[in-house]
């Protein structure tokens, strides 16, 4: 792919990825009202699209907005990934409310349709994790949905960038382990693979959801049980899960060194096998 620039299609065509593509007006530059997915590209091929496609009609619902037109989606799917293979990356697509009033308010609009693909760096090894002074609301109107609100990510991992970790943590309003801004977290505490449950107000990443499936399947038990967010200043083990981080092992939670230890190791692994043989589990 040349550059690095990613390709875009809005609403049935390819654009220029650096020019004016959607309204002002759409709900989502005013609002941030939308919903996305973001799925790993390896050797040209998207990952666990039916799972992201699933994922990405609850969370339109669940924002109130219509039924999402999958097979439109799937056009701009196939435009950006044409041409030179993109080795490694990541596809975006997002759903807007469309053009709206300022406020709050939706219109009656048409919703909006953007897809991206681009290339980016393969994880690395292991990486490190910085527990944040701020919560995430499980009870919050969108708790659980993939939406395209996401200053507070956006603030968080910049504190996470500024102390050199590849990811920051949430505690949510009970003083519970949470989630990540785009990740999920593990932790093993005495050969006890544990897991936040949904309602500790996460998203539940496709990753998340495929490896606790294959874990089962290779008598591997991960329990979802809620947990204080101090279990990261005793867990044997701690690891991350994401669309493009796949299952990545920490090495380090703020000055605490983590063992990267064989527990994270295998299920690094075992999703990796798992994985090359299915592109749409």
């Amino acid at each position: 792919m040349t550059g690095s620039l990613p390709r875009v299609w809005v609403g049935g065509d390819l654009v220029d990825p650096t020019g004016p593509s959607i309204s002002a007006l759409d709900h989502a530059v005013t609002v941030g009202d939308g919903v996305f997915e973001t799925a790993k590209i390896d050797a040209g091929r998207p990952f666990a699209l039916s799972r992201h496609h699933a994922r990405l009609q609850r969370s339109a619902a669940g924002l109130g907005l219509p039924p999402v037109d999958l097979a439109f989606i799937a056009k701009g799917i196939d435009a950006v990934l044409e041409g030179e293979e993109i080795d490694f990356g990541r596809l975006r697509y997002s759903v807007t409310g469309g053009v709206g009033p300022l406020g709050s308010d939706r219109g009656d609009a048409d919703l909006t349709y953007v897809v991206l693909a681009g290339p980016q760096a393969r994880p690395p090894a292991s990486g490190k994790l910085t527990v944040l002074p701020w919560t995430r609301n499980e009870r919050s109107a969108i708790a659980g949905l993939k939406t395209t609100s996401y200053a507070e990510n956006v603030v968080a991992l910049g504190r996470a960038k500024q102390v050199g970790a590849i990811e920051a943590v949430f505690g949510n309003t009970r003083g519970e382990l949470c989630e990540c801004t785009g990740s999920n977290i593990f932790v093993v505490v005495g050969g006890e693979v544990l897991t936040p449950p949904a309602d500790s107000g996460l998203l539940a990443g496709i990753t998340r959801e495929l490896l606790l499936e294959w874990a089962a399947e290779a008598d591997v038990a991960i329990r979802e049980v809620a947990l204080p967010l101090d279990v990261l200043e005793t867990a044997d083990e701690v690891f991350i899960t994401s669309s493009t981080k796949d299952v990545l092992p920490v090495h380090a939670v703020d000055d605490r060194d983590v063992p990267v230890g064989p527990v994270a190791t295998r299920l690094r692994d075992l999703f990796r096998a798992r994985a090359h043989q299915d592109l749409d589990p």
